[in-house]
């Protein structure tokens, strides 16, 4: 070998890695047959650390700093190959650049509803996202437990796991907790922290440190959405009575029973907001009649039918569609009653059922 040659031969390497993605959790260096020359220049930057690997077997774990390579700092290897008798260059190694920085924005979902008890819809199920952070606490760890020999491994393949885990414990908290459905979204802050206390060591086990969990959302079923909406309008539209009056206004103002009946709508309509505006000014004095002809309201299998005149409520009960235990409200009614104690007249003149 000419002297060039040795010269040539003896050039320093650089080892280095630069991370331009969000997802590389652990890179393998590049070396063509892994071979490494005495003295090359290793930068590990700051959120990295190097990993060397011989023969299958984790070695030295290099932290942030800049190292010329040679016995000294890289001990552990140097006594797996005997170096303390003599160095020889170049020698094969691996090298994985392991990122300890925070990955963030890593999603978390349930795959399907949690069903749990609730003290006020008796049982609902729950659908719930958010986002978690981790970071690599403990590179040998987390090679040994979950890269083995990925050249490139990225959280994507790690992500789905730490998803489960985070489910799991997640509906478990859940069907412990006795928070009522509608003050969920005032605890959610309080269920990341027990989440993420919770969870914290099952990630440590894999070499991971979980940093934070956030949960943003805890979602109903459309079904019970639906029905806390109508809640919400019974809520605001007063009693029962007052809701009945309020829907059967609605239906005459869509234009179910021709002018007529607009007509009517408008007319019970106003006569509520009389009432209302009387009841605003803590007036006992009922509103007046807005004409002299009765109407009233009818119950027929759970539904308010009204207004209809006397005559035609006299009709109903000669063909049989009223009968005595039927529920009639009119105008200066507090509450519904059955047409036997509203029209005791009508009954006398129809006569008893057979048999």
């Amino acid at each position: 070998m000419g002297l060039f040659d040795w010269l040539t031969g003896q050039f320093i390497d650089v080892i280095e890695w630069t991370d331009n993605s969000h997802d590389t959790m652990v890179y393998r260096f590049n070396r063509q047959g892994n071979e490494i020359k005495y003295g090359a220049k290793l930068t590990v930057r700051e959120s990295q650390m190097a990993v060397f690997v011989n023969e299958g077997v984790i070695a030295d774990i290099l932290m942030p700093g800049i190292y010329e390579l040679e016995t000294k700092n890289i001990p552990i290897l140097t006594n797996l190959q005997h170096w303390d008798h003599g160095f020889n260059s170049p020698f094969k190694a691996e090298i994985y650049f392991v990122s300890t920085k925070r990955f963030i924005d890593l999603k978390w979902g349930t795959k399907n509803p949690i069903i749990v008890r609730d003290p006020e819809f008796s049982m609902v199920r729950l659908r719930a996202f958010g986002t978690y952070e981790i970071r690599i606490s403990d590179p040998k760890l987390f090679l040994n437990e979950i890269v083995g020999t990925d050249g490139h491994f990225t959280t994507s393949e790690v992500e789905s796991q730490l998803t489960n885990l985070i489910i799991t414990k997640f509906s478990t908290l859940m069907g412990q907790e006795s928070t009522a459905a509608l003050d969920l979204a005032a605890n959610y802050e309080k269920f990341g922290t027990f989440l993420t206390e919770a969870i914290a060591p099952a990630f440590k086990e894999y070499g991971l440190e979980l940093t934070r969990i956030f949960v943003e959302n805890i979602s109903l079923p459309k079904e019970v959405e639906k029905a806390m909406d109508k809640r919400t309008s019974r809520a605001i539209a007063g009693n029962l009575d007052e809701h009945l009056k309020y829907q059967s206004s609605e239906a005459l103002a869509q234009g179910n029973g021709g002018a007529m009946s607009d007509m009517m709508g408008m007319g019970v309509g106003m006569a509520m907001g009389q009432q209302m505006a009387s009841s605003m000014n803590n007036s006992t004095t009922p509103p007046p009649l807005l004409n002299t002809v009765a109407q009233y309201f009818v119950a027929i299998d759970g539904k308010s039918e009204g207004p209809y005149s006397l005559d035609t409520i006299h009709h109903s009960i000669a063909n049989g569609r009223i009968n005595r235990r039927t529920r009639i409200w009119t105008q200066g009614m507090k509450e519904w009653a059955e047409a036997s104690t509203v029209l005791s007249d009508a009954f006398l003149q129809t006569p008893p059922p057979l048999g």
